[in-house]
């Protein structure tokens, strides 16, 4: 990319958009391009088809998605298939249609099988079985992939699919509803600390392990993958370190300086048993995260206080 390429970021204000979008300012580009919901709906194909006509753009990360954590998914599994369908498909298409030069798809690690080998690794894709709880939007992932790859095939594009773990940092979602169970913990956490209660309970076992990648490094990934990745398998961006919930919580707890009890709620479904990827492809090509969790949690705690309280 140059630095007066004109770059589109779709969904510039969620959590990895938004880091994609900081790191291209930090980095120098200034023909940035990105529009707000209300501004431009995705889901529907003549807006997007307008939009990457009128703007003559070169480079696209589609950050965008409609995404939410297990309880979310399970209560709301046709529109999560459903947008995601449909925002992935105008932008491929449309992208395609404008001639941009390439197109990164952000996707997820939720696309691997339930019981796939750890850690996983991007040859695992297909091979068996989906998390249930998550299927609709594995699904439309999976989808996504498939669909950067007919287009490289079919009309020679280039673009590529990135698989990032789980993700936190500044403008997470803390919604208790919605939310994954990092940025949820720290809000219960919080709360609690705030009102004095006296335990917080946990989703789940606390047993499954997971990796959390900070938005930052996977922003700093994206643009080297940008830079230096022409494939078109998928490729996964994470840290090549997994946690259990139940340590997850304790550390959560000590950063935040809850004192109270933690209790686990087994009525509710763990999910995948472990989610740790293979990160060395990534690796060989000359990329490592560097951003420590507890460092990164601690940063994401003040943003929430900075963000997230001042809105509710």
């Amino acid at each position: 990319m140059e630095h007066d390429s004109r770059i589109y970021v779709a969904g510039h204000r969620g959590l990895v958009g938004s880091a994609i979008l900081r790191a291209l300012e930090n980095m120098g580009y200034k023909n940035l391009i990105y529009r707000t919901s209300a501004e431009l709906d995705l889901r529907e194909r003549d807006q997007v088809q307008r939009f990457f006509n009128a703007q003559a753009i070169d480079y696209v990360f589609l950050a965008a998605a409609k995404v939410g954590g297990i309880v979310a998914n399970n209560d709301y599994p046709a529109d999560f298939i459903r947008d995601n369908l449909l925002i992935q498909t105008n932008v491929i298409d449309s992208a395609y249609r404008a001639g941009v030069k390439k197109l990164m798809f952000l996707g997820s690690t939720c696309i691997y099988p339930k019981f796939a080998p750890q850690p996983l690794n991007e040859e695992s894709l297909l091979t068996g079985d989906l998390e249930p709880t998550n299927k609709p939007y594995a699904i439309a992932k999976i989808a996504g992939i498939n669909m950067c790859q007919s287009y490289n095939r079919q009309y020679g594009t280039r673009f590529i699919s990135v698989m990032p773990t789980n993700m936190y940092g500044p403008n997470d979602n803390f919604d208790l509803k919605t939310s994954h169970v990092l940025p949820a913990l720290i809000r219960k956490f919080h709360e609690a600390k705030e009102s004095g209660a006296e335990f917080v309970e946990v989703w789940g076992t606390g047993e499954p392990r997971r990796e959390f990648l900070h938005s930052d490094d996977l922003a700093e990934a994206c643009l080297f993958l940008m830079e230096h990745y022409e494939d078109s398998d998928i490729i996964n961006v994470g840290v090549g370190e997994d946690i259990s919930i139940k340590n997850l919580a304790e550390l959560i707890k000590r950063i935040v300086g809850y004192e109270g009890e933690l209790r686990f709620n087994h009525a509710i479904a763990d999910g995948t048993p472990r989610k740790l990827v293979d990160v060395s492809r990534i690796n060989r090509l000359g990329w490592q995260a560097k951003i420590p969790l507890e460092e990164g949690i601690k940063e994401a705690y003040l943003s929430f206080q900075k963000e997230f309280l001042t809105t509710i």
